[in-house]
């Protein structure tokens, strides 16, 4: 779901791969929280489990850490997100408001008219620093200006 979101996203093809990587598997979580415990306590935090796991991302078979653009990457998170959008809406049967937050400031005008494109159906709430790609046609746009709230424009921009 994720390499098809990501292709949507990027307005391309590649091929996108997620590894899990727990370490402590091998041997339970169990053990794994023994062996460490002294040096746990020692350095005050716990150095096993699953919240120091890895989600290995390979684009196109390189990772996606080291070896991406900040375009690709800001795609890349923008797919896994629309991904958990849909799933989430797949398994519950509702349709759950997308919250998009600064979405366009790393994205090309056709990354960003790929995302447009793309928006998943029901309510979307999207900010941005940066003026609205032609593209978009929104039910309400609000500006913030300052702390204070300018008037809000029905129907478009």
């Amino acid at each position: 779901m994720v390499g098809e979101t990501y292709d949507q996203v990027a307005d391309g093809s590649t091929a996108v791969s997620l590894h899990y990587e727990s370490p402590w598997r091998e041997i339970g979580l169990a053990r794994a929280l023994i062996e460490a415990r002294k040096d746990d306590l020692r350095r005050g935090v716990t150095t096993v489990g699953p919240h120091r796991d890895e989600m290995v991302i390979l684009l196109d078979d390189f990772p996606a850490r080291t070896h991406s653009s900040q375009g690709e990457q800001r795609s890349l998170a923008l797919a896994l997100r629309l991904a958990s959008h849909h799933l989430v809406h797949q398994e519950t049967r509702t349709t759950p408001i997308l919250l998009l937050d600064d979405v366009f400031s790393e994205l090309d005008p056709n990354r960003s008219a790929a995302l447009l494109a793309n928006l998943p159906p029901g309510q979307a709430l999207l900010t941005t620093t940066e003026d609205l790609p032609s593209r978009a046609r929104p039910e309400r746009v609000i500006t913030v200006r300052a702390g204070q709230i300018l008037n809000p424009i029905e129907g478009g921009r």
